[in-house]
């Protein structure tokens, strides 16, 4: 029942909201159906005046101006309820639009684990496409067509035959039973289209994110028949949708014919009997040509609120999904942090039946020490960044900062209170200032280029054309590896948080370049928490404390000159390090 309420929560409180725009639109909608009503009647007159020679000049004046002045109403009305319910339908899908995408940020790492980039996408674009054509066209259509045929039909039974109108409704019976048929098929074939379009999405963008990857490895033409294969789904999946309509509007169409030759044998033969006038009788196949177009309008009308149920699902799977990481109920009255850090017998798994990552690890840091993290690759250096800085919660075990609980800590505050530089380097699609400043939009340029000379990428960016306005290209490609991190360092250093963490952030960067950068981050951070994670031990030779992870296991802890005397795992990758840059020198 919760879900189920969720669900209707999403689009309902906002077609509530602009009900009395939608109730005004669908006012003049009624009123150009109503208008419409009088042309034929007036056809008729002008017809049988015509037949009996008892209208005048006059007369066909009269009606034609009539005639015009419905015209004109007609235009009005449709311009009233174009901008009143297409406009209102625009509203909703922008606000829908953002609701979702806040959502999104909310939702934890494991939600995009799970989900591809292209099935993301495909909500924004095609599902909300739907529903916006669902609350906004197809109301129009479905109320126009309901309301055109009431009245039409009211219209033929008081003025010109119970009998021949009952004979015009038997198509529309049957149309009635295929309506029902489609409507019923055609929301699951269409669901299936937009996993289809998702995955191409997906399959598009991740070929083109991996282009320098794909042409190293030659494997254009495995790319291109994989290609094939999910275009060749998607057009499967799409015709699925297209033969379901290719076998109703024909159809549809049909009926809508049989309902002309009835109007025309019955009206006729009735006319010739003298049961009804000639302008009766033009004014009946003017009815029924009225009654065309909602006929037909009710095949897109079926069309589109169906997908727009489809995509509307698609988006209660995503909303209905739920963050694990949440403040707490009644959170400590935090707002900055001094950099004490504790770590007490942490244990943690990504998934109950995945084995630890992390096994009773302790650890204390005291504000202004820096800590520097070592292990082997997959020892569960990164896992420890991602509870120190919540990306998931600790299972078993606590971390603190100044003696709060993480989970106590409101969110915003711990973030902002933590500088993080991942291991991707991340760079948005903007300028190097714009990167840099990400974390303190309200930077000088002057802060920027002091952080950048910090992360010693100043003279870099100084030698580009466009400076610090020049643009990084989609996630920093027109930057080197080196580049993209000491940018990132960058970023991190100009946030001036009480914490820093560097998560394997100077790996692309020669020991030069690597020396200046800690010798650099010294005076700028000085005072402040620093946790380093790193593989050269030339990177942490500095710090207060070095924590060696061995498959999860907090398997040494000291300082560098404590670890190297007792020749364990860190002394042994000294020796290890310390001989490749003996026998690289040599070449």
């Amino acid at each position: 029942m919760e879900a189920k309420s969720k669900q209707r929560g999403i689009l309902l409180p906002h077609l509530l909201r602009y009900s009395p725009v939608y109730i005004i639109g669908l006012a003049a909608l009624f009123m150009v159906d109503y208008v419409q009503l009088f042309i034929p009647q007036f056809m008729g007159e002008v017809t049988d005046g015509l037949a009996s020679r008892s209208i005048d000049a006059a007369g066909i004046g009269r009606l034609c101006m009539q005639i015009i002045f419905c015209g004109l109403l007609h235009l009005l009305g449709r311009f009233v309820w174009r901008y009143c319910i297409f406009g209102t339908a625009r509203k909703v899908e922008r606000i829908m639009r953002s609701q979702l995408f806040e959502h999104l940020e909310t939702l934890p790492q494991r939600y995009y684990h799970e989900h591809k980039t292209g099935d993301l996408m495909s909500y924004f674009t095609n599902d909300l496409e739907a529903v916006r054509i669902a609350v906004g066209p197809s109301i129009v259509t479905a109320f126009d067509a309901t309301v055109l045929t009431v009245l039409v039909l009211y219209r033929m039974i008081t003025r010109i035959s119970l009998t021949l109108t009952l004979y015009t409704l038997i198509p529309m019976g049957v149309l009635a039973l295929f309506g029902y048929y489609y409507g019923k098929n055609i929301e699951g074939r269409y669901r299936k289209m937009q996993k289809a379009f998702a995955t191409l999405q997906d399959y598009v963008q991740e070929s083109v994110s991996g282009e320098r990857v794909i042409k190293a490895f030659v494997q254009e033409e495995k790319q291109k028949d994989a290609f094939r294969e999910v275009n060749e789904n998607k057009r499967k999946a799409s015709l699925h949708v297209v033969k379901l309509s290719a076998f109703f509007m024909p159809m549809l169409q049909f009926l809508v014919g049989i309902t002309y030759v009835i109007a025309i044998v019955a009206g006729g033969y009735y006319t010739m009997i003298g049961e009804m006038t000639l302008g009766m009788f033009v004014m009946f196949n003017a009815y029924i040509g009225s009654l065309v177009w909602p006929m037909l309008a009710l095949g897109d009308a079926i069309t589109s609120i169906s997908q727009g149920i489809a995509g509307m699902r698609r988006i209660h799977e995503v909303m209905d999904e739920k963050s694990e990481i949440q403040d707490a109920a009644n959170p400590d009255p935090v707002e900055t942090l001094s950099g004490q850090i504790s770590l007490k017998n942490v244990t943690f798994a990504y998934g109950e039946n995945l084995p630890d990552k992390l096994k009773d690890v302790s650890v204390e840091v005291r504000p202004g020490e820096t800590l520097a993290v070592m292990g082997r690759t997959g020892s569960g250096k990164t896992t420890l960044v991602n509870l120190l800085t919540r990306l998931y919660d600790v299972e078993q075990g606590s971390i603190s900062y100044d003696g709060h609980d993480i989970k106590q800590i409101p969110l915003k505050v711990l973030r902002e209170n933590i500088a993080y530089v991942p291991q991707d380097n991340f760079m948005f699609s903007q300028t190097l200032a714009e990167n840099i400043s990400f974390g303190r939009l309200e930077a000088t340029q002057a802060e920027i280029e002091r952080a950048a000379v910090a992360a010693d990428i100043h003279d870099n960016i100084m030698d580009f054309p466009e400076k610090y306005d020049t643009m990084v290209g989609e996630r920093g490609v027109t930057l080197s590896g080196g580049q993209k991190q000491r940018s990132s360092i960058a970023r991190a250093l100009l946030k001036d948080s009480p914490i820093l963490i560097l998560d394997d952030s100077l790996s692309a960067v020669d020991t030069d370049t690597e020396e200046r950068i800690l010798e650099n981050l010294k005076e700028y951070r000085k005072g402040k928490t620093n946790i380093i994670i790193a593989h050269r031990v030339s990177t942490v030779q500095n710090a207060d404390h070095i924590l060696v992870l061995d498959e999860g296991l907090p398997a040494e802890y000291g300082t560098h000159e404590e670890l190297m005397a007792r020749e364990g795992i860190f002394a042994s990758m000294a020796h290890k390090q310390q001989l490749e840059q003996q026998l690289l020198a040599a070449e």
